[in-house]
């Protein structure tokens, strides 16, 4: 549905704002009734539901690639998430992107996304994943430079989309390797041959698929080293950032390893790989939160540190931790992003140093993003609380990980209530954007209520002492991976952590115990380190864009100069040899010619002169003869 609402919408309605919306609207609001009837059909099914079909693509001798739809309870999860996040985020686009002038097309991308990304939950074989992972890529760059007109934006867009090419290349390579060692691309025939026998299988060649495959993972999520691209694209429509760059494209690198665990399961070394990358991709990113300065780049870097925590997870062997957070992440950020949304759409700004007390006139904005903070800052008995928490016990074992997860849980509720202080609470720093604010329409605060509800229960659904909660839906079509159990001492410090974050925020930013200039004064190198986000743009900078651009540059200028000048100098040389060869020809070639035939010419006129026809010039000559030789005998 969504791919014919982007048909009809291109070819048809483009022209008509209110006509592109209707459709846009109606064919993910189809999905998403079409992913609940699907839910109900997995859940009141007990022997497990697994559909795996599809029709022959292309046949190879033995090989054959099919493209089809494989749908358990992972692929359901998500095709929730998507289509409910889709679905408000299409609804909240009517006022945000009111007024704007190519709000068609802004609606036919968003149906493009849509197909692309449930497209991705349901393909069956790596290949059609792959094919719908670049859709994505191609929808996120339409997107994210929707507003091309602008530099910064086009810029995003770009890059965005090329690094997300460097992880993609290492996707392909573990697409190569897993269609040369299980000879198929299909999930069913994979995932069958390493549960039946994986010594069959060199561990290396495993840990090498797993490490490549998530190569992928590292470009779509944001993972250390490739994550640089998610926060400058906050620069697109601020419901593209909660639809794709918090609740949807970003996970599906996510999706993408958890759907290939029985892999990184059979090849431990390459889980560690994964966990480890998560872990240290957590622990930057949300360190570089706690000192921005702009709302939706306090939000991105949250969206990195919250991937890492589920790519920790998920490495660590916890299947059911790491797509838990996976989808209750998805409503409490997507809350938190339209929120930001809403913030902005009132004051025309981005800079949380010049808001304050706009909880006092957007009272729906404001509470909503409350909940969505205390959400994933893990406050029992919010939705977040019980997803972290798996999160961490998932660690537990490993202590240097253990210890960052904890980190990480004050950090996040750090940052998150020094947004929520400097942002709704306190007086206002900007008297004139603080005069002119005002609460977003219904059809804007509507999508945050409903996204608000799902951030305090949807984590209920994992609640440890439900006999048939996520968990054990997770371990039911997870191959029997291992999860987390509860632990009640690990969610105490981490509950105890999360407040102790939010009292800090408290005390510098509302009771101003603590003097935050003066403290990044003080620590002003680690301050500016963290501000400029590790100098991560700057390393690349440095040793990637600088020598490309440099050499580039060299090749400019040697095709001016070297290139350029042999060209001219074998012109000129061609022009000098032409000119000689004219000579030659003139003088020489034809002097020759013309020569020979001079001296025959002269040849045939003397002795033409001897040849006069008459009888005593003849008589002459013979008498003459005789005597001339007459003398020479004689003498």
């Amino acid at each position: 549905m969504p791919i014919v609402a982007f048909a009809v919408i291109v070819l048809f309605t483009r022209f008509s704002e209110k006509l592109s919306k209707t459709i846009s609207i109606f064919a993910i609001a189809y999905g998403f009734v079409y992913s609940t009837i699907t839910l109900f059909q997995t859940l009141g099914n007990p022997a497990g539901f697994v559909i795996d079909k599809g029709f022959d693509w292309l046949v190879l001798g033995s090989f054959t690639l099919q493209i089809g739809m494989y749908v358990d309870g992972l692929t359901v999860v998500m095709l929730m998430v998507v289509t409910i996040v889709a679905l408000l985020v299409h609804i909240y686009s009517i006022g945000y992107m009111k007024g704007d002038p190519r709000t068609s097309r802004y609606f036919a991308f968003l149906s493009l996304f849509s197909f692309s990304m449930l497209g991705l939950v349901l393909a069956n074989n790596f290949f059609l994943i792959f094919c719908f992972w670049e859709l994505v890529g191609v929808s996120s760059y339409f997107l994210i430079g929707f507003w091309y007109e602008k530099k910064s934006a086009s810029d995003a867009g770009k890059k965005a989309f090329i690094t997300n090419r460097i992880g993609d290349y290492g996707f392909i390579i573990g697409l190569l390797l897993t269609f040369f060692t299980f000879g198929s691309l299909a999930y069913s025939d994979i995932f069958g041959a390493v549960h039946h026998d994986p010594s069959h299988f060199s561990a290396g060649t495993l840990a090498a698929i797993g490490i490549f495959l998530f190569c992928g993972a590292v470009g779509k999520s944001a993972q250390y080293p490739l994550h640089v691209w998610l926060p400058d694209a906050m620069e697109g429509p601020t419901p593209v950032s909660a639809l794709i760059h918090a609740a949807t494209m970003v996970a599906a690198g996510v999706y993408m390893v958890a759907r290939a665990l029985a892999i990184y399961h059979a090849a431990p070394e390459a889980g560690m790989v994964v966990a480890w990358v998560g872990g240290i991709t957590s622990l930057m990113a949300a360190t570089i939160g706690l000192v921005q300065k702009d709302i939706k780049r306090v939000l991105a870097y949250s969206t990195v540190s919250q991937l890492g925590y589920m790519m920790m997870a998920l490495g660590l062997g916890s299947f059911a931790a790491g797509t838990f957070h996976l989808m209750t992440h998805a409503f409490f950020k997507a809350c938190l992003f339209l929120g930001a949304g809403s913030v902005i759409h009132a004051v025309h700004a981005q800079d949380i140093f010049r808001m304050g007390g706009l909880s006092r006139k957007m009272k729906a904005t404001s509470t909503t993003f409350i909940i969505a903070s205390l959400s994933i800052s893990g406050i029992f008995p919010l939705s977040g609380f019980w997803s972290k928490d798996e999160i961490i016990a998932s660690a537990e074992g490993y202590l240097p990980l253990l210890i960052l997860a904890i980190g990480v849980a004050f950090m996040t509720a750090f940052y998150m209530f020094r947004l929520v202080f400097l942002t709704f609470f306190g007086e206002p720093r900007d008297k004139d954007a603080f005069e002119h604010a005002h609460e977003s329409p219904k059809v804007m605060t509507w999508p945050l209520i409903v996204l608000a509800f799902l951030s305090i229960f949807a984590g209920w659904v994992g609640i440890p002492w439900l006999p048939k909660g996520f968990s054990s839906f997770a371990i039911d079509f997870g191959h029997g991976v291992h999860h987390a159990e509860f632990n009640f001492l690990l969610a105490g410090i981490s509950t105890v952590v999360a407040l102790s974050g939010i009292f800090l925020a408290y005390m510098i930013y509302i009771r101003k115990a603590i003097d935050h200039v003066a403290i990044g004064q003080k620590f002003s190198l680690a301050y500016k380190f963290l501000f400029n986000k590790w100098y991560w743009d700057e390393i690349y900078d440095a040793i990637v864009i600088r020598p490309i651009l440099w050499f580039a540059e060299f090749l400019a200028k040697f095709d001016k100069y070297v290139i350029d000048g042999l060209v001219n100098f074998m012109g000129k040389f061609t022009l000098v040899l032409s000119w000689l060869h004219n000579l030659f020809d003139k003088y020489v070639i034809d002097g020759a010619v013309n020569g020979t035939g001079y001296t025959v010419k002269g040849i045939g006129w003397i002795i033409s002169r001897a040849q006069t026809g008459r009888l005593y010039n003849y008589a002459f000559i013979i008498v003459l003869g005789v005597v001339v030789i007459l003398i020479v005998k004689l003498f």
